[in-house]
């Protein structure tokens, strides 16, 4: 299942890269100030919490409609596609040896996007194949990771229609990044190449040294999506803010994007959720 599309902005296609909510907002007063814990890799994979708000302001995400004839076919044809997709990847190693990135590892995550730049390339030009998804998604699970899914991208001027087309809208919630404020200095290209400024020591974002025990090994790790205002999970959620806080506000990250957990049986609530499901024990 495929769907043409013309030219897209030449600056999507650069940043073309698919991903969740990510963990940028580790907010200063929810760091334990007493120990020298790191809240940056906490045992619990999804401590930032694994689903996706539609109130949320850093999200912009699609209504689910009415059903119409086929749909159910058509979203279990995209479950059962996405499963077969899915399984030469179930060792999170073969990902990596076949070219899939991991998009910002050292920051703590509900869900882990592992993006082949290619197909994601793809994916923002309009050409959306279920064979080949643009990032494959897995949660922690010790020092490695397991697989729950997959990510689908369309360029960020798609329709509903456009994206029903491709995944029905009955069953299936597309979301989009917005109102993202980051750093002076610090641009997406700079965070899909993992670059958080880490080695500035001084940037906007960071945590003072000395407000935390392990501040500076935070910095170090975190970057300027350290203190918890900027990212796309931050505090800042405004223009305005963004730019008192010498920030630069971006409108829009990226297209449209839409989860897939294939992986937890047949429910197709589960299978579009916006929770992100546990592994499968097998």
């Amino acid at each position: 299942m495929k769907i043409a599309r013309g030219v897209v902005l030449a600056t999507i296609v650069f940043l073309s890269v698919a991903f969740g909510s990510i963990g940028s907002a580790h907010d200063m007063s929810a760091m334990d100030m007493s120990s020298s814990s790191d809240p940056m890799h906490g045992d619990n994979p999804n401590g930032m919490g694994g689903a996706m708000s539609e109130m949320d302001a850093h999200m912009r995400m699609t209504t689910l409609v009415p059903p119409q004839p086929g749909d159910i076919d058509r979203a279990e044809y995209v479950v059962e596609s996405c499963r077969r997709a899915l399984i030469p990847y179930r060792d999170y190693r073969v990902a990596l040896t076949e070219g899939f990135r991991i998009f910002l590892p050292q920051i703590a995550q509900p869900v882990y996007h592992f993006t082949d730049y290619r197909a994601s390339g793809d994916e923002y030009h309009g050409h959306l194949d279920l064979a080949h998804p643009g990032s494959v998604l897995y949660v922690k699970d010790g020092e490695g990771y397991a697989l729950v899914g997959a990510m689908y991208s369309a360029p960020p001027d798609y329709t509903t229609d456009e994206l029903n087309d491709f995944i029905p809208l009955s069953v299936a919630r597309w979301h989009q990044h917005v109102n993202i404020c980051l750093p002076e200095g610090i641009t997406l290209g700079d965070l899909l190449r993992g670059e958080v400024g880490a080695r500035r020591s001084g940037m906007a974002g960071m945590i003072p040294v000395g407000a935390v025990p392990d501040a500076e090994r935070i910095n170090m790790r975190a970057g300027v999506l350290a203190d918890g205002r900027f990212g796309f999970e931050g505090k800042i959620k405004d223009r305005a803010s963004c730019e008192a806080a010498g920030g630069n506000f971006i409108p829009l990250a990226f297209g449209w994007m839409v989860h897939v957990y294939p992986l937890s049986g047949d429910d197709l609530k589960v299978a579009f959720g916006l929770s992100v499901p546990k592994p499968p024990s097998d």
